[in-house]
């Protein structure tokens, strides 16, 4: 993926841990101009490059990122790695000047196919470069199970982390699909993808705005 993409909006960052709780009311209107979003790394065997990119909404709301080839299956003649697949996008994000971000819901979509007594996980986390504050999201799915899959992470307004004002901060989506064999037959194949069933959609971040002390 090649970095330094010019989008007209925001990425941030969904962690769980507390923090002192704020007014909804200090929230704003997502600033107007266009941010620069370099996407400094992709890695992961469920992002081989080329196959995963970032996208921004207009309105600055809501950014998504997009796989096609993220698969993690099990049974049959099945790789033996491949049950697990993840990815990690460290993206460097420059915010306009006197506001800051944080990720109020993640949705995420996909397929799954799975077999009798079979089961998978998908799991999430974010971060940002140099906190300790790394909480994971976890969805389950069991067997027999063959259709869409939505997965919803939420975050109460009074628990957002907020990026460092003034500070270039890089931040970092973690992604996994687990799926397990479980009591299923060997000889069937049980598999998730995180996509959508045409291939549009994967994930989608929703943002919330509040300007910094001082603007």
């Amino acid at each position: 993926m090649a970095s330094g993409l010019l989008l007209g909006g925001a990425v941030a960052a969904l962690v769980t841990a507390a923090i002192p709780a704020h007014n909804p009311s200090s929230f704003v209107d997502p600033p107007p101009d266009k941010i620069v979003i370099d996407v400094a790394t992709v890695n992961g065997s469920g992002c081989p490059a080329g196959t995963a990119a970032v996208a921004v909404s207009e309105d600055n709301t809501a950014f998504t990122v997009t796989y096609s080839d993220y698969l993690a299956q099990v049974g049959g003649s099945s790789n033996p790695t491949a049950f697990r697949k993840n990815c990690q996008l460290n993206l460097i994000v420059h915010v306009p000047s006197g506001f800051t971000y944080a990720i109020a819901k993640a949705d995420y979509r996909g397929y799954a196919s799975l077999q009798s007594g079979a089961n998978a996980v998908q799991r999430a986390s974010y971060y940002f470069q140099g906190s300790s504050q790394t909480v994971f999201k976890n969805h389950n799915f069991n067997g027999t199970y063959n259709d869409s899959w939505q997965a919803t992470d939420t975050t109460d307004w009074a628990q957002l982390v907020w990026a460092p004002c003034g500070v270039q901060r890089n931040f970092n989506i973690n992604t996994e699909l687990r799926v397990n064999a479980g009591t299923s037959s060997p000889s069937k194949v049980s598999f998730m993808t995180m996509d959508s069933t045409d291939g549009d959609l994967s994930t989608i971040y929703h943002m919330a705005w509040k300007e910094c002390p001082g603007k």
